[in-house]
């Protein structure tokens, strides 16, 4: 008879329950006070004093998860354990531990977790290489939907590299698909092989009617072990910087450069200094393959530079000029050039209480903003002081003080530093710049 008991029965003590908890305060019944008319008079700050005093109430949730290392080292996605006050893992055969959180990664919903006081006996699940899996695949999907326990569906790989999911998780969106059923609860838990071995983690659905009619997507094995590593081993996951920012190549793009289709990467922007720049990419290169993989767009791009270890060489076939070179890229972490130099802003001025910093693509790629912004980021407003009272948010960039223009923040301090009549002080905020005078 066929069956896939078998490897069931091998990979099913690996994939774990996790329970969570989170207190969130909750609103006693209405009162008097929470009348408008009592507001009006007696003011937000009373009627939130007496009329909605919060108590706390205690959020359950539950997820699954796959254990990847002996040492109790557990991956599962973000959003399950996201803002958890406490994570309880049950194992196939209850027994339960206590978790903590290693590091989470939200770029790609991936959370990894550590089991407390964990047994010499756990069983581990190894990680396939995504890169291998086809269309066609059988794999098998394990997680805990509904809460019902421990549930196994079948099905196959539906498609690969699917990137345009839009369902806001990941801004590295580049999915396995599948049509092995997954619900709620399913989060976190393991799409296998038929070898046994992990292929990817079970993160989302598609679906117009609920539940598992629709289509489900896994980040794949490869992401997943490029986040595992880069947690676990640095305590912070750093990811490679290539330095060059594009676009897709259009149609339109495509016949006008000679390519025989779309595809690819077209650079408009390469850092100075940066890995592309020292590999001799320049701007109106076409990245047609990365790593000996097709680039189809942006979010390719990024998947490939993601899963590379930091140091390791990446071959680059790009097209330039009508014709196809070969060149060699060095994966570099995001350079911290300038130094951040934090601090916060004092003296008399609208800039006083800000909490400032030097931009540089480390800091971008830490804070997930362009790591190609220059200049000085504001971090924090101290509440009540001058900066709050400007208008000053976190996210804004300082452009001039009086007509200076400020580039680094001993620069900004310096020119907030002394007394002036007035100050006109322009900010970029979302791409656009504010100006505004202050009276000294």
């Amino acid at each position: 008879m066929l069956s896939y008991a078998p490897v069931v029965q091998k990979v099913t003590p690996a994939v774990v329950n996790i329970f969570t908890a989170k207190k969130v305060a909750q609103r006693q019944r209405p009162t008097l006070f929470d009348d408008p008319f009592f507001q009006r008079f007696l003011g937000p700050q009373l009627g939130f004093e007496f009329g909605k005093r919060p108590k706390q109430k205690v959020q359950n949730s539950l997820g699954s998860g796959v254990i990847v290392r002996a040492d109790g080292v557990i991956v599962t996605n973000n959003h399950v354990i996201e803002g958890a006050d406490e994570i309880k893992v049950v194992l196939h055969d209850r027994r339960e531990f206590e978790a903590a959180i290693v590091g989470t990664d939200d770029r790609t919903d991936l959370a990894i977790l550590r089991l407390k006081d964990a047994p010499k006996d756990l069983p581990v699940l190894k990680l396939a290489d995504s890169d291998t899996a086809e269309v066609g695949d059988i794999v098998l999907a394990i997680g805990n939907p509904f809460g019902v326990g421990q549930t196994v569906t079948s099905g196959i790989v539906s498609a690969l590299a699917r990137t345009q999911m839009g369902n806001g998780q990941s801004d590295l969106n580049f999915y396995l698909q599948t049509d092995a059923a997954i619900n709620p609860g399913n989060s976190g838990g393991a799409l296998v092989a038929l070898d046994g071995r992990l292929l990817g983690i079970n993160t989302a659905i598609f679906s117009k009617t609920g539940g598992s009619l629709g289509i489900g997507f896994a980040i794949p094995s490869n992401l997943v072990r490029a986040v595992v590593n880069g947690v676990v081993k640095g305590g912070r996951l750093v990811r490679p910087w290539m330095g060059a920012a594009g676009r897709p190549v259009t149609a339109d793009i495509a016949n006008s450069l000679g390519l025989d289709r779309p595809g690819g990467v077209i650079i408009e922007d390469v850092y100075p200094a940066s890995a592309a720049d020292r590999a001799g990419l320049q701007r109106g290169d076409i990245i047609l393959a990365l790593g000996g993989h097709e680039i189809r767009d942006t979010t390719a791009l990024k998947f490939r530079i993601a899963t590379t270890p930091i140091g390791e060489s990446l071959p680059l076939r790009v097209w330039r000029q009508g014709e196809a070179q070969a060149l060699t890229m060095e994966a570099e972490a995001p350079p911290e050039v300038p130094i951040r130099d934090k601090r916060e802003l004092g003296g008399r001025n609208p800039l006083s209480g800000a909490v400032v910093v030097n931009m540089s693509p480390a800091l971008g790629d830490e804070l997930g903003i362009d790591p190609f912004a220059r200049g000085v980021l504001v971090l924090q407003v101290r509440r009540g002081a001058p900066a709050d009272k400007a208008g000053l948010r976190p996210g804004d960039f300082v452009r001039k003080v009086n007509g200076a223009e400020i580039g680094l923040v001993d620069g900004l301090a310096k020119a907030v530093s002394g007394q002036a009549p007035y100050w006109d002080i322009t900010i970029e905020r979302q791409g656009k710049e504010l100006s505004e005078r202050f009276e000294g």
